[in-house]
């Protein structure tokens, strides 16, 4: 057994842990927030894209809660981090662009880690590792 050093499997492990904790936290705490209030909260949503409260209501929801469940999931999870990291620049940059470092500090360490996916990809413990697998078992099979 490998404890430290390279191990793909320890790897993928490490990134169904992050996708999965990451992925939930965001989901359950901010994207299931913003659905369930959409009605009371559309009109009162920060517009910093000019697309109007409700459209980046909806965009927030979109990255938050559809693209965190294909996260867990680790499903296109490549095009999937790419609204969620949208959505986490925007909260950092813009929306809290003036607030103190605590105040942002939780969009930033979301941010690093949806980069980190959108460069690793979902790793093997995922729909992604598992489409890849049967893909390449199809093409080293013989032709009949």
């Amino acid at each position: 057994m490998i404890i430290f050093g390279e191990c793909s499997v320890c790897t993928s492990l490490g990134l169904l842990v992050l996708r999965a904790g990451f992925g939930c936290t965001m989901l359950f705490a901010h994207g299931m927030g913003k659905l369930l209030t959409y009605g009371e909260q559309a009109g009162q949503f920060p517009d910093p894209l000019h697309v109007g409260n409700e459209n980046s209501m909806l965009l927030a929801i979109f990255a938050e809660f559809f693209c965190s469940i294909l996260v867990v999931l680790g499903f296109a999870t490549r095009l999937a981090v790419i609204p969620l990291i949208t959505a986490m620049a925007v909260a950092a940059l813009v929306i809290h662009a003036k607030d103190p470092w605590q105040v942002k500090e939780m969009a930033v360490l979301y941010l690093i880690v949806y980069v980190t996916l959108l460069v690793t990809g979902a790793g093997r413990f995922s729909v992604d590792g598992w489409l890849a697998s049967r893909s390449a078992k199809k093409q080293a099979s013989p032709v009949e």
